[in-house]
């Protein structure tokens, strides 16, 4: 049984789970204590609680302690033999973090998955589904034959009702994964476009606020002498809304073949100008480019698991958060020392 302190460092709900999807995939079972320990409101969430429901489709496992404010869980997996999964979430909870939880185990099994999850797209505290589709998986696609996300409803605070199917049809399995993969993201190579999407619902149209959001990110990005391209989107919506997902692509070689991302994002809020929205996010994008690292802070704690389970590899984040700092505890809690952290270089240890 794998003992996890759910206090470490962040003391949040990644560490749950992070925990989870390690636990899923490798069929070891845990016990998490001190979950959300020092949060005003400590224990289980919602949000976690549907991880737990939406890995119980997918393996069949034995919980116990799954009850909104528990701060202990103990989770034995079964076999992987699930098809489909289907989450309703039932508010504006985050379908993304609620993915983090799925990605790894599906991408690791046998069988084609589908993933159906209805929640909050774009919400607080959580990556927005763009970040999602655009920053992060990409860096998974090389380890299946395919990975198809499609954002079917967006979903905004407080109704949610969004809707995201992600498909997965593996590629390879834990017995041959580290023989032949590696991830090399220390170096950032050569800026060659900066590439967005500014969202909001229909109602907020007439006051082109997906417009104003892109024109104030483009009037702090405009200095790059690369292609700066922003879509504008409106949707069918249960909430008011809007957001902006900004991200750049650097290339090795000046092409695009296996390209380097840096993402930012921010979400519409009241009170705040959609001009001061784009700025905020491209200011974020800004600082990330300026880093010269390959990898940003939001998207480093993402690829830790995947980094942790591969032979070698490395990565160039700009800064070490206490977001990856805890998924480096917990993934060395299920596979032992794997890491050497320095200076900004988080180093596959071989």
């Amino acid at each position: 049984m794998i003992e996890i302190d759910g206090s470490y460092k962040e003391g949040g709900g990644q560490i749950v789970r992070t925990a989870l999807a390690l636990s899923t995939l490798l069929q070891k079972p845990c016990k998490i204590t001190n979950i959300r320990k020092g949060r005003k409101n400590p224990g289980l969430k919602s949000q976690h609680l549907n991880c737990v429901k939406a890995l119980r489709q997918l393996c069949n496992a034995k919980v116990a302690g799954s009850r909104l404010g528990s701060e202990e869980l103990m989770y034995v997996p079964k076999k992987i033999n699930a098809y489909k999964i289907t989450i309703d979430i039932e508010t504006a909870g985050s379908i993304t973090l609620l993915l983090q939880s799925l990605l790894l185990p599906c991408l690791f099994s046998e069988k084609k998955k589908k993933i159906e999850i209805m929640g909050g797209t774009d919400v607080k505290w959580s990556p927005q589904i763009d970040y999602f589709k655009e920053v992060i998986l990409p860096n998974f696609y090389k380890f299946a034959e395919s990975i198809e996300l499609n954002i079917e409803k967006r979903g905004y605070y407080p109704k949610g009702n969004g809707k995201v199917i992600l498909k997965i049809s593996p590629k390879y399995n834990l017995d041959n994964l580290e023989e032949f993969l590696k991830i090399d993201l220390s170096e950032q190579g050569n800026l060659v476009q900066i590439k967005g999407i500014s969202h909001a619902c229909f109602d907020l149209q007439k006051s082109e606020v997906a417009e104003r959001q892109s024109k104030g990110a483009k009037s702090i990005l405009h200095n790059f002498k690369v292609p700066v391209k922003i879509e504008n989107h409106y949707f069918e919506t249960d909430s008011l809304g809007s957001g902006i997902t900004l991200w750049a692509v650097f290339s090795k070689d000046d092409g695009y073949s296996d390209p380097i991302k840096l993402g930012s994002d921010e979400l519409g809020e009241k009170g705040v100008k959609a001009e001061e929205v784009g700025k905020k996010a491209a200011n974020q994008l800004l600082e990330e480019i300026n880093s010269k690292a390959a990898v940003d802070r939001h998207l480093a704690d993402n690829l830790i698991p995947l980094l942790g389970l591969i032979k070698n590899g490395e990565m160039k984040t700009s800064e070490i958060t206490d977001h990856s700092l805890s998924n480096i505890y917990v993934v060395e809690k299920f596979l032992g020392k794997k890491f050497f952290v320095e200076d900004k270089i988080i180093k596959k240890l071989v």
